[in-house]
């Protein structure tokens, strides 16, 4: 068996050590800087969800792969500029990372154009740090009526950062609560170095890049 798929089931049997009879997160192998050849013994074992960062990297991997593997799932998780919408839309099947009302009403123009509706996530910024991108807290409720009820976006969930060297639980408890005040389902939360915490507090999705794949170069 290949090192990556053992990372993978090594992750999927701990994380089923937390949960019991609930439905285990989605994990999103983060493939950004990693080549086809490292990709492929995870398609070929039949794993689905894909995360990539930098949308010409995506457009030049993916493209192919996708036209082969019709059932992946691609998950744009870096930050978006309004001018890759229109590259964004036709190959990627989620956005974790709408954090501003002039990338929302670019999306909606752009599936419109496209007849093609992603599933979001908005991202907020849960620390409230002047360096990180995201919708505040206090300005959620508001930000997400707009995007459903003004520009019909299929908002599926939250995303979020928490600041660096923190204690993250703390943070990922909290958008628990933002996501149940709007009565939304679900959360992207916890990388490879807080997965398991990101899961205890409610994560359905999880963005997992080195722990699979290994170190970055």
């Amino acid at each position: 068996m290949h090192k990556i798929i053992d990372n993978l089931k090594s992750i999927d049997n701990e994380l089923k050590t937390i949960i019991k009879d609930n439905k285990l997160p989605t994990i999103i192998a983060v493939s950004k800087t990693f080549d086809g050849s490292s990709i492929l013994p995870l398609l070929d074992y039949g794993h689905k969800h894909f995360g990539e960062n930098k949308v010409q990297e995506a457009v030049d991997k993916w493209t192919d792969i996708k036209n082969n593997f019709s059932d992946i799932k691609l998950h744009m998780i870096g930050k978006l500029q309004t001018n890759k919408v229109k590259f964004v839309i036709p190959l990627f099947d989620y956005i974790h990372s709408l954090d501003n009302i002039k990338l929302a009403k670019k999306i909606s123009e752009e599936q419109a154009k496209k007849n093609k509706r992603l599933k979001i996530f908005i991202q907020v910024n849960i620390g409230n740090e002047d360096q990180k991108n995201g919708i505040n807290s206090f300005e959620l409720k508001d930000f997400y009526k707009v995007c459903v009820e003004d520009l019909g976006l299929d908002i599926i969930g939250l995303m979020c950062l928490p600041p660096q060297n923190s204690n993250t639980s703390e943070y990922f408890l909290e958008m628990k609560k933002l996501a149940d005040n709007i009565r939304i389902s679900n959360l992207s939360m916890g990388m490879s170095n807080d997965y398991f915490k990101a899961t205890e507090s409610g994560a359905t999705f999880l963005r997992i890049g080195s722990k699979i794949f290994g170190k970055r170069d």
